[in-house]
């Protein structure tokens, strides 16, 4: 709920605080602008550039959901979560409350096994799409859910989250360090090479590019740095190919790919199939923080 979080959240033109107005129905910042809290419960926070584009569609929110409620990336999620709730216990002991952001946040499947992980703590959901942002909205009570561009000024206030985590979604270093607290922690889960690769060919999908991780790193010099080497996370899953449609429709490559054209190469393939997931999990805090 918005209400969870407002304290934490900040006009997108001008950095002021927020308030709830009208029962909730609408926040106000201290410089009187004024942003409607649609019906289903997430605001856009979105300042004067307006949004470079719409996000995941909702097929692509859909599918999502379908994949990710069936537990294959469970190893991920474990992954992320015990590190936030490191982070938590190291940066936020004499915090009851402590803030957990995820970027790109999705459904909110990440954010909600976190908060279900860490007592008290309270998420902002962050996410480009709308439809995303729909279930955003519902995914955990103490969730509040957040429509903005990661690559514009994001929408909080500075030092006010314990915690980011971003779960193969974009990445804005400067900003991070921004509203990061003092001894706060990025958690960064980033495709590795290899991810996926038995769909590749048959399917026609993207690749992960070589050096993805060291691009990352390069990136963030002056903002973050890393606490410590990254750590290979790497498992099988067996997929039926109602589980490959669903996880090919919520990735990037659903953009690039014609329905009917996936829909028949997925028909082309065994009833179940091993595939490898694999990605590289990272922590990284304030460049030049002790």
């Amino acid at each position: 709920m918005l209400s969870n979080i407002v304290d934490v959240l900040a006009d997108p033109v001008d950095l002021t605080r927020l308030r709830g107005e009208d029962g909730f129905s609408r926040l106000v910042s201290e410089s009187g602008h004024s942003y409607d809290v649609a019906r289903q419960g997430y605001v856009s926070l979105v300042g004067g550039k307006g949004l470079n584009h719409g996000g995941d569609s909702l097929e692509m929110v859909r599918s999502r959901e379908a994949f990710l409620a069936q537990g294959y990336f469970a190893p991920f999620v474990e992954a992320v979560t015990d590190a936030v709730g490191d982070v938590i216990e190291r940066s936020a002991a004499q915090v009851d409350d402590p803030v957990v952001l995820e970027v790109g946040a999705g459904t909110g499947y990440y954010l909600a096994h976190t908060l279900d992980s860490i007592d008290g703590a309270r998420g902002v959901g962050l996410d480009i799409s709308v439809p995303a942002a729909k279930h955003l909205a519902k995914s955990h009570p103490r969730t509040g859910a957040v429509v903005a561009d990661v690559w514009e000024r994001i929408p909080l206030r500075d030092a006010s989250v314990h915690a980011i985590t971003v779960v193969f979604a974009p990445r804005n270093p400067e900003e991070f360090r921004r509203v990061l607290v003092d001894g706060g922690e990025a958690v960064i889960l980033t495709a590795d090479q290899g991810h996926l690769d038995e769909l590749r060919e048959p399917l026609g999908i993207l690749g992960v590019e070589e050096g993805k991780l060291e691009r990352m790193l390069e990136q963030a010099k002056g903002h973050l740095e890393p606490v410590a080497d990254a750590e290979l996370i790497e498992f099988p899953m067996q997929l039926e190919r109602e589980a490959i449609a669903a996880q090919v429709g919520m990735s990037p490559s659903a953009r690039h790919l014609d329905p009917a054209t996936l829909a028949e190469r997925v028909a082309a393939l065994p009833e179940r199939l091993e595939v490898t997931a694999r990605a590289q999990l990272i922590r990284m805090r304030k460049a030049g923080e002790a």
